[in-house]
């Protein structure tokens, strides 16, 4: 049986994409184990999921002056033996790395041993962990092509984002049932990312008397984010968070309104929907959502809304225009060979484990 370790985390973005894999990398055969930091969103993720997981010491790499910029190193080299000890013991054939600091250790770790590597980049430049992981890497996987540019020919791969099966499985009817919506009506998906979006709630519901003439709304607007005066208002349902009964939610949407993370615009991709993507504003990020916004509309995939355009006038106007167009959307995501980021994925971890002499 080959081994496989799987790293990645910070964020819930850095996680999903590895869960996605796990059930081709059981299907194959491989054994699974997880390393993240001790405590990161990852551990309670990968544990939920049945996966062993090793917690190490992490640190951030910042870009920008910071008192834990003194300690963080020493956090990272702490980081970096742990991860040879659990490399030595575990003796993977393979690592798939997900991204985020944690991840860093673990990819030099793994270079020390010569056991290859294989990159998942979500964004459409890489971060500052993935680029210093590059350099130790056997293949870089990537969602779009323009980050082809960014990557050493020999290691870049488009594969597109690896998307859960079971999210593929959603029934139209359950998610109907599930919020008490009728399936005479068009219904609009708002969904703001795993913190929700104060700009992108507000902007809905300022609109959502004149929404609710056309469309019913479910919205997921994240913790804290419940707006108490509109429970109850017919065509409306709104929810802190989504987990299982999500892709349910998905099946029943005509149309989506989101941000613009690269993990939940490919599974709009994969999922066929029509979308309005409002990206997080270059003040508020590094402005890869932006950057990922743009290439999914010069694909035809993607309707793009940038916060600093958005009144309520120019939502609801392209909120209209995109559902009455939403069949060149739908075609244009049904053409795009981006939707086997799995199995491509998978083909790359059997080749670099075929060729992989254990860790010593």
């Amino acid at each position: 049986m080959k081994t496989i370790i799987l790293t990645g985390g910070g964020t819930a973005g850095h996680v999903t994409p590895n869960l996605a894999l796990i059930p081709s990398l059981k299907t194959a055969g491989y054994e699974i184990r997880y390393i993240g930091s001790y405590q990161g969103i990852e551990r309670k993720l990968i544990e939920s999921a049945g996966i062993p997981y090793d917690g190490i010491s992490s640190g951030k790499l910042r870009r920008y002056f910071d008192l834990k910029n003194f300690t963080d190193p020493l956090r990272v080299i702490k980081g970096y033996g742990e991860a040879l000890k659990l490399l030595k013991k575990y003796k993977p054939d393979v690592i798939f790395s997900k991204g985020g600091f944690v991840a860093v250790p673990v990819v030099f770790a793994a270079k020390h041993y010569h056991i290859p590597v294989i990159i998942h980049e979500s964004d459409m430049t890489p971060g500052l962990a993935n680029k210093l992981c590059i350099p130790s890497a056997k293949k870089v996987c990537c969602n779009f092509p323009e980050t082809l540019k960014y990557l050493p020919a020999d290691k870049a791969v488009l594969t597109g984002s690896p998307i859960r099966e079971d999210l593929l499985t959603g029934d139209r009817l359950a998610g109907l049932q599930y919020t008490h919506l009728s399936a005479s009506k068009p219904v609009l998906l708002v969904i703001g990312g795993s913190l929700g979006s104060v700009k992108v709630n507000t902007a809905i519901r300022k609109i959502l008397p004149r929404l609710l003439e056309s469309f019913q709304v479910i919205h997921v607007c994240g913790k804290g984010n419940l707006d108490d005066t509109l429970i109850g208002t017919p065509g409306y349902v709104q929810y802190e968070y989504v987990d299982k009964p999500l892709k349910h939610l998905f099946a029943a949407a005509d149309l989506v309104v989101s941000r613009a993370g690269a993990n939940s615009i490919c599974e709009l991709l994969a999922l066929r929907k029509p979308n309005i993507l409002i990206p997080l504003s270059a003040a508020a990020s590094r402005g890869d959502q932006i950057l990922n916004a743009r290439s999914f509309a010069e694909q035809g995939f993607s309707a793009v809304l940038e916060e600093e355009q958005m009144t309520d006038r120019v939502l609801l106007d392209l909120i209209h225009s995109t559902y009455d167009g939403r069949r060149k959307y739908i075609e244009a995501m049904e053409n795009s060979h981006l939707n086997n980021a799995v199995e491509t994925i998978m083909n790359l971890i059997n080749s670099c484990a075929a060729g992989q002499e254990s860790a010593e």
